[in-house]
């Protein structure tokens, strides 16, 4: 299971990478729970990273807009990330999650055919109308994508735990992973629900708010301690990879 830790700026990204997360994720919070960052970040957090740690970016939510989230990935696979992460925010039906999947999909990887399109739901969607979560595996397999993840839209203490029960995790990974497809899961986790997250057995868990000082995911910094700490616990705990 790789420790997937979520930066806003160069800085936390280096806290992050001195605390050994397998994968920097650059977002943006301010414009959302999976909103975009800068690309001269992204491109300037690739080049400081080593080689051996994964790079992931945001590409922001938006309504069904397919031609410009298509643009958008595209811009983003060219800062030399391994990852994009599309949240299906203001889509309202499962028809418009797949084309403006597929469409996002198709525009990275004609050009970045090795580069990994995650499809992430959110587990809190009946809160912002949007497609059902358990829905997400279908929809990235028609969608050519890579990755099947959850996280939650409205950051507001409540995780993932609040709105699924682990048997619907449990069936989660499992439908992924019948289509194919590889699983992440996020949402406001602690360092206290790793072991459960454990048991689940995604390929990736994502934190923020857990890796920040007094766990304040908009205002804390992210900090080495805190990530090595999360990372020793995933190892306490018998990591292991499904990739």
């Amino acid at each position: 299971m790789k420790l997937l830790i979520s930066p806003v700026n160069e800085n936390e990204a280096v806290e992050a990478i001195a605390g050994k997360a397998d994968i920097i994720d650059v977002k943006n919070p301010r414009e959302g729970s999976l909103g975009a960052n800068y690309p001269w970040v992204i491109s300037r957090i690739r080049q400081l990273a080593p080689k051996e740690i994964e790079v992931s970016c945001t590409i922001g939510e938006a309504p069904s807009l397919p031609a410009t989230m298509s643009l958008a990935a595209l811009g983003a696979a060219s800062t030399g990330v391994n990852y994009i992460k599309a949240g299906l925010w203001g889509l309202k039906t499962t028809e418009e999650a797949v084309y403006q999947l597929q469409n996002i999909s198709r525009a990275v990887k004609e050009s970045y055919p090795s580069l990994n399109v995650v499809a992430t739901g959110y587990a809190d969607a009946e809160r912002i109308g949007t497609v059902n979560p358990m829905f997400i595996p279908e929809i990235a397999y028609k969608a050519n994508a890579d990755f099947a993840m959850l996280d939650t839209a409205i950051k507001d203490g409540k995780s993932l735990f609040t709105f699924l029960e682990k048997d619907q995790l449990e069936a989660f990974i499992s439908k992924a992973r019948d289509f194919g497809l590889k699983t992440a899961l996020a949402g406001s986790l602690s360092k206290e629900d790793l072991p459960t997250i454990k048991e689940l057995g995604p390929d990736v868990v994502g934190l923020r708010g857990a890796a920040c000082a007094n766990g304040d995911r908009a205002n804390g910094q992210i900090t080495r301690e805190k990530v090595q700490e999360l990372a020793s616990i995933l190892k306490r705990n018998g990591k292991q990879s499904h990739t």
